[in-house]
């Protein structure tokens, strides 16, 4: 389906583009912390919503 050119480029796009995602995740890490705290509990509060909904789904299946 893909020629070996386009393999290998998608490859390294890939591998380059997560390279520079993490640098600059790194870089931004002190804001991250000082004004995104506390969102991981709403972030598990959602995934709770979540499943809840799931659960109820099959239960009344």
């Amino acid at each position: 389906m893909f020629s070996t050119g386009q393999l290998i480029f998608g490859l390294l796009f890939f591998v380059v583009f997560a390279i520079i995602i993490g640098f600059q995740y790194r870089k931004d890490l002190k804001l991250h912390r000082k004004y995104y705290k506390g969102t991981l509990w709403i972030l598990l509060a959602f995934i709770g919503f979540i499943g809840m909904i799931a659960a109820v789904k099959f239960m009344f299946m």
